[in-house]
């Protein structure tokens, strides 16, 4: 079999301001220590409204209005600029947190999510319907719930609030009255993740991808479903497929922190190319812990707290077509149980020795995408540059190598490398962003080839303290498709071999007669 191919991918954000206070992780911890913490009481003025999300250049890049080149030569700070303003994008599109609730009812299969009738009687014409779901009413078998009875239930645990400029507007119920891993909040981030799933799913539609002909799903965020007697049992992958369609398609989740989605895509690649499967999507949803998880810096630096928006991506791995980019899985780099955390040696696994082994240089590979946080995001909570001193790393590594020259490293950054772009949704930076510009950009000849790396911190978990990692090559299609079994062909071939070999065994015979 040929090399699986990327046959498209799609990018979804969906702004939920009033989710990031009520239930992203920061907001709940310090609510618990303090609720009158001054942060708290100052955060709402650094919310941004929809319309300044939308033209916020770096969402705007992220749904591939921008490409990074042209983000980049915009000057900073991005979210003093309003210039951009379509919702919509050429890989996916911006959603609205009335559009994302009324997506939150839809994917409920067990009448979890309650709104009030003040929230259907205003959002209903505009957010109830969507062109990617054609006549489909996303807010129909709606749970209708009172203030007051969402206040009791949230008094007795049993429910977590969703709200609308301050106003509350509904609920997410827990799934068990005693089993913690169906509580509210759960259920909430749960559900969260699933909508943000669908979004991005959905959006590979507009690609021309034909959901009903997906064999198999790979699920990769950061969330696990499940219950008391399996924590992390899944599975999002079939969850997702139920609502968008995919009726021929079964699946599984993979779990990696940040490394998720590296691992889903070579998975994915090597089930296709072995003929196990035909038609692979990988699909990640957001996750509303990382909703102002630097907000305590941002608001320190008198500025828009820019983790505002939940993030999902789908991406498509098929059969080889003879046009779109191939995944090179004879080229891999991994992070080995044995090959420690430090920089150096995480990049040597990951770049520097899986290209050794293929015959190629660093300086071979057109492009890299790496951890693509926005550094908008990241540098006033002290994290720095994230993609910047990642290239910085693989060009001295470069150096080091002896592939090029000490003085040619600022150019190998500019060359090689592109600005961050990605929301700090965990797994969504981690080489991804790149895939539907990387793919665009291989097909109209502007590059022959990108690496994606990704990297993950297992730690975080307390099993391990090892570090994680995978990458692979995406290179231009060889023109070459994979052939098609033909069993008809096959008794052809067999039937023919045979009567040659009858014809050879009386040759020697009737020429001794």
């Amino acid at each position: 079999m040929g090399y699986a191919v990327i046959k498209g991918v799609s990018y979804v954000l969906a702004h939920t301001p009033d989710v990031l206070i009520q239930h992203g992780s920061v907001q709940v911890q310090t609510r618990a220590k303090d609720p009158s913490d001054t942060y708290l009481q100052q955060l709402k003025d650094h919310l941004r409204p929809f319309e300044e999300v939308v033209s916020y250049p770096a969402n705007q890049c992220y749904i591939g209005n921008l490409t990074p080149q042209q983000l980049a030569d915009i000057p900073l700070p991005w979210y003093e600029n309003h210039d951009h303003t379509s919702h919509e994008g050429k890989f996916g599109e911006i959603y609205s947190q009335p559009q994302f609730y009324a997506m939150l009812n839809h994917v409920d299969v067990f009448n979890l999510v309650h709104l009030t009738q003040e929230f259907i009687d205003t959002y209903q014409s505009s957010a109830g319907h969507h062109p990617l779901y054609g006549e489909v009413d996303l807010l129909a078998g709606h749970q209708l719930i009172s203030k007051d009875e969402i206040l009791a239930l949230v008094e007795h645990h049993q429910a977590e609030v969703l709200m609308m400029n301050g106003e509350l507007v509904g609920c997410v119920k827990a799934a068990h009255d005693e089993d913690e891993n169906l509580s509210a909040h759960i259920m909430l981030e749960n559900l969260c993740t699933k909508a943000s799933g669908v979004m991005a799913a959905m959006h590979l539609k507009q690609q021309g991808i034909e959901l009903d002909n997906v064999d198999y799903i790979i699920e990769c965020s950061e969330e696990a479903c499940g219950d008391i007697n399996q924590r992390g049992g899944g599975n999002f992958a079939k969850a997702i497929g139920e609502i968008i369609g995919c009726n021929r398609a079964t699946g599984s989740d993979v779990r990696g922190f940040c490394a998720a989605p590296a691992h889903a895509m070579t998975l994915a690649a090597a089930l296709v190319k072995s003929g196990v499967f035909k038609n692979v999507m990988v699909v990640a949803g957001g996750a509303v812990a990382k909703l102002g998880m630097n907000g305590r810096d941002h608001v320190k630096q008198n500025m828009p707290v820019l983790e505002d928006c939940l993030a999902g991506f789908a991406c498509m791995v098929t059969e080889n077509d003879g046009i779109s980019p191939e995944i090179n899985t004879d080229i891999i780099g991994r992070h080995q149980i044995g090959t420690g955390s430090s920089p150096q040696a995480v990049m040597t696994a990951l770049i520097a020795n899986p290209l050794k082994a293929a015959g190629m240089k660093m300086t071979d590979i057109d492009k890299y995408s790496v951890e693509m946080q926005n550094p908008e995001i990241t540098k006033p909570a002290g994290a720095g540059n994230v993609p910047e001193s990642n290239y910085k790393m693989i060009a001295a590594l470069a150096v080091k190598e002896g592939q090029m020259e000490r003085t040619q490293l600022p150019a190998f950054v500019q060359q090689h490398g592109m600005t961050g772009f990605a929301p700090t949704q965990g797994h969504i930076p981690s080489g991804v962003p790149f895939l539907g510009f990387g793919r665009e950009m291989i097909v109209n000849g502007d590059i022959n080839n990108f690496m994606m790396v990704g990297k993950g911190s297992l730690f975080l978990g307390r099993m391990t303290n090892l570090f994680d990692g995978l990458s692979f090559v995406v290179q231009k299609n060889s023109g070459k498709q994979a052939e098609a079994f033909d069993e008809n062909q096959v008794k052809q071939v067999v039937a023919q071999a045979m009567r040659d070999v009858a014809e050879n065994l009386l040759s020697p015979k009737q020429g001794k007669q």
